[in-house]
């Protein structure tokens, strides 16, 4: 598939970059979560990261985009229709910590830059399937352990998906909780390049 302007709806007029708008009523058949192997896969991951934690959030200024992008590994949740690849609305990446420093142990792997899209929130579970994805390809490259530092308001997800607090941390002038997910959980998937397919649902309220 070639790279294209997202199909689907903000919510918010100031949250993301420009699109054609649908019906409001649409709603993908399915979620497709897996590695981002395309282009246009990785535009998409970093175009939905910049709406999320720079004009959303207000995190960052500008971009997010720091040195571990060089090598981390990065996942997507693309949005389907008719069987085919429409929109990225989710993403988050992973990188192991020897990667980024030789001196670190290998096999401790990290995951950051969680970003679900707004309108996507509720639907098929897109964030659970990227954390579970993230932990399951790291498990099977080897990981022993899997760390993140999590914003507090995605703490009791987090806790429901078997991950720990390990305390509080401060990062980026927010309040963080540094959390590590139980491996046992989470059985290898050496194929995160085909990922899980998610179908879509709305979350009860």
């Amino acid at each position: 598939m070639n790279a294209s302007p997202a199909l689907l709806p903000r919510p918010a007029p100031a949250a993301l970059p420009p699109w054609c708008e649908l019906p409001q009523a649409f709603v993908p058949a399915e979620f497709r979560i897996k590695r981002a192997v395309l282009p246009w896969e990785l535009d998409g991951a970093a175009r939905l990261r910049r709406a999320v934690f720079c004009a959303e959030q207000g995190v960052f200024v500008g971009d997010d985009r720091d040195a571990l992008d060089s090598i981390a590994q990065t996942l997507v949740a693309v949005a389907c229709w008719g069987g085919q690849p429409e929109q990225v609305v989710g993403t988050v990446r992973l990188h192991q910590a020897a990667d980024a420093d030789p001196q670190q142990e290998p096999g401790v792997w990290w995951g950051s830059r969680l970003a679900v899209h707004p309108a996507f929130r509720s639907v098929g579970r897109i964030g659970a399937t990227l954390i579970r994805l993230a932990v399951c390809s790291a498990h099977a490259q080897g990981a022993h352990g899997f760390f993140a530092h999590v914003q507090e308001a995605n703490v009791p997800l987090f806790e429901k998906l078997h991950w720990k607090s390990l305390g509080p941390r401060t990062l980026h002038g927010r309040p963080h909780r540094f959390m590590q997910a139980e491996l046992k959980a989470y059985p290898p998937c050496p194929r995160a390049e085909a990922g899980f397919v998610s179908a879509a649902f709305a979350r009860r309220a």
